[in-house]
């Protein structure tokens, strides 16, 4: 029987959230850290050292001993560097547990081995992170003890940002701005701030962790570089919100528990579409907090996972042949007395706020798509988006029925006169309820699908932090809402020119429309034909960081510099090519070491049996064609071993960046794929007790 979990009473208790704050702060400490967090005033030191010694003390209670400023830098993966509270001991040889405001405040991790893209020689050490206090600090439980997490941004001593968080952060500046300048033309004059909301749906796998163990490539890069399918893969759908095997949802149970007490609101929990793969949504935050807790998420699934001898893989394709993991990112804009700006009401064709915002997003989606796909583009993800299991390279919009058919409206007749309803669902049983329908269909294979009140962008990685496309998606949106104010602040006729902007950008964007089958043939032909973009690769995404139309963007809203943005596409390229190189320097490992070995002790096997059975004077055709094949696919593997061992170390003469990446896009990964080929049809052959390593079927199959 498992133990009884009241949610109610465990959901943020390890979170220093506003209630703790209200009952542990004096009245008008409180009131001035409201201020700092709902109005970005500056926090004096006096303030902080009152705040710090009351986090401190409470995260002692919780049994923290250490704390740390706990910031997401350009590697990936979060960071972070462990102080304890004690102090210098006094006479009598004993400490103190402090915690200054200053501490709280400011830190100074070692910048010079982050990623910086240039921004920093490697002499130039000193960096600084910044107390976010938008984002509660929390205290983390594990191994180590507790320790006390206090969510920083982290930016250089020249003021570059060399974070996620700090681009974030100016973004949501940058459409808080805009999207107020856009009510008040409506007469909005109560809702003082505007926040993008987040829901990042986390896809996942689990394997046994002594079969993970056993596979240097999982162990290495994340995914599988090797493996022939099982007799079974996803074939018959019975995976997909399948009964929940008990060690799975052991895991799933305690993962809950641990989200809950770090005040993520975990929702949704099921299985996905291939085998060992999960999933895991929680419910709407703002954008800041929801990359914080997606990085809790991530960490907490990993974590949890070892305590149940699992591994948790977050590549988004650990194995060929099967559906890979994405994280779609639910985003819609919500001001703070609770107006969601894109719920469209019963009647959106009446309702011109809603259809200028949703023109104004047609507009930035179209006009940027080349950076929307930039910010989801990722080493993992070539292997799935455009692959039939995710959606395509090519950027458009799914609106659905209903809106499709307001928009046209308003572009073939100027004026949209109504909407159309969702109705019953007719089941065709008499016993079962009515129920409503939504007005609209969904639609799986789009890349930024409108979902009732939301954007669902689906293209994200499901290893990568979603503040680069929420980055992005408040950036290009706050561009077209600035464009759409600049020109009605000046209108004498409001309501005309609001109807006329309205169709002005609805029939200039149409384009980016598209509500059909996204992983059809026909559609990369049209898409073509509209003059869409298809940006197959991470390679090819990266310059879209640094176009002129970028950069312009970006210093428009003081989100990045040109600089900050040259430094990031140089991060990605060399991020790219390290990944690859890694592949390549593994799979080189595994064949040599591993994988030829254990195919020439197959055919000595082979042999020993051929002479054998011709020396019993019995014929030994089987056993003959056997060797023959095996040692004809050995060749190969040799063969193509050889020349990816000569193609890699031929990577040392070609210059870093660009040139780099691209060489490892075009040269290296083909080379990879024609060894693999051989050693996957080699594993078909070669008897299981002498493989070297766990099958797909081992991995998938055996949680």
């Amino acid at each position: 029987m498992s133990e009884f979990i009241n949610v109610s009473e465990i959901f943020g208790s390890n979170v220093f959230n506003d209630a703790v704050m209200q009952e542990r702060l004096p009245k008008k400490v409180y009131r001035e850290l409201k201020k700092t967090i709902e109005e970005g005033k500056e926090l004096d030191l006096a303030t902080a050292d009152v705040i710090a010694h009351e986090m401190k003390e409470w995260a002692i209670e919780k049994g923290a001993t250490h704390y740390t400023h706990w910031f997401q830098p350009l590697t990936g993966v979060t960071a972070e560097k462990h102080d304890s509270f004690i102090s210098a001991p006094d006479e009598n040889g004993k400490v103190l547990m402090s915690f200054s405001g200053k501490e709280l405040i400011k830190g100074e991790p070692d910048a010079s081995s982050f990623p910086s893209g240039g921004l920093r020689a490697t002499f130039e050490a000193r960096g600084y992170t910044a107390w976010d206090c938008t984002s509660p600090a929390f205290v983390r439980q594990d191994a180590a003890g507790a320790t006390l997490c206090i969510p920083t941004a982290f930016c250089s001593y020249t003021g570059e940002a060399l974070d996620q968080k700090t681009p974030l952060l100016r973004s949501m500046e940058a459409i808080n701005t805009q999207s107020l300048r856009l009510l008040r033309l409506f007469g909005n004059t109560s809702s003082k701030k505007v926040t993008p909301s987040v829901g990042p749906e986390q896809e996942y796998f689990l394997v046994d962790k002594a079969k993970y163990l056993m596979r240097k490539d999982l162990i290495y890069t994340g995914r599988t570089l090797f493996g022939a399918m099982p007799p079974k893969g996803q074939e018959l759908d019975d995976h997909y919100f399948g009964n929940i095997r008990q060690r799975i949802a052991a895991f799933m149970k305690e993962v809950n528990e641990e989200l809950w007490k770090l005040g993520v609101t975990a929702k949704t929990q099921h299985n996905e579409v291939a085998p060992a793969q999960h999933e895991l949504a929680p419910i709407y935050a703002e954008a800041n907090v929801a990359v914080d807790h997606n990085q809790i998420v991530m960490k907490t699934l990993k974590m949890v996972a070892c305590r149940h001898g699992l591994h948790c893989l977050l590549h988004e394709k650990p194995f060929a042949g099967v559906n890979g993991s994405g994280k779609h990112n639910n985003w819609s804009i919500t001001t703070d007395d609770g107006i969601n700006l894109l719920e469209p009401g019963v009647t959106p064709h009446e309702n011109v706020q809603f259809l200028l915002v949703l023109a104004c997003i047609l507009k930035a989606v179209d006009t940027h798509a080349d950076l929307l796909r930039e910010s989801a583009a990722d080493v993992g993800n070539d292997h799935r988006l455009g692959a039939n299991e995710a959606p395509p390279a090519i950027i458009s919009i799914f609106l659905g029925e209903q809106l499709e058919d307001v928009v046209e409206q308003l572009i073939s007749t100027g004026s949209a006169t109504h909407s159309l309803s969702g109705g019953k669902l007719q089941t065709g049983v008499r016993t079962l309820p009515d129920v409503t329908k939504d007005a609209t269909d969904r639609n799986r294979t789009s890349p930024f699908a409108f979902t009732g009140n939301k954007f669902e962008f689906r293209m994200v990685g499901s290893k990568d932090s979603i503040a680069s496309p929420n980055t992005v998606l408040n950036t290009i949106v706050a561009d077209a809402f600035a464009e759409a104010c600049d020109v009605l602040e000046q209108a004498e006729a409001f309501d005309t020119a609001v109807h006329d902007l309205i169709k002005q950008y609805l029939t200039e964007h149409q384009r980016i429309i598209f509500n059909g089958n996204g992983y059809a043939d026909a559609w990369v032909k049209e898409a073509e034909r509209r003059g869409l973009p298809n940006i197959k690769s991470m390679v090819d995404a990266i310059p879209a960081l640094t176009t002129e139309k970028a950069v312009t963007l970006f210093e428009k809203y003081g989100v990045f510099t040109e600089k900050e943005l040259k430094s990031r596409a140089e991060i990605q390229y060399e991020a790219y090519a390290k990944a690859i190189h890694i592949e390549a320097k593994t799979m080189i490992d595994m064949a040599g070491k591993q994988i030829i070995p254990a195919v020439v002790k197959y055919t000595k096997v082979l042999a020993d049996t051929v002479n054998a059975v011709l020396a019993a004077g019995a014929e030994a055709n089987v056993q003959l064609e056997l060797l023959h094949e095996t040692s004809g696919l050995l060749a190969d593997t040799k063969a193509a071993l050889e020349k990816l061992t000569k193609l890699e170390r031929q990577s040392e003469q070609v210059e870093e960046g660009e040139a780099l990446a691209r060489y490892f896009h075009d040269t290296v990964i083909p080379a990879m794929a024609q060894l693999r080929e051989p050693v996957d049809k080699l594993e078909m052959m070669v008897d299981k007790e002498m493989w070297p390593m766990p099958s797909y079927g081992d991995l998938m199959f055996e949680v």
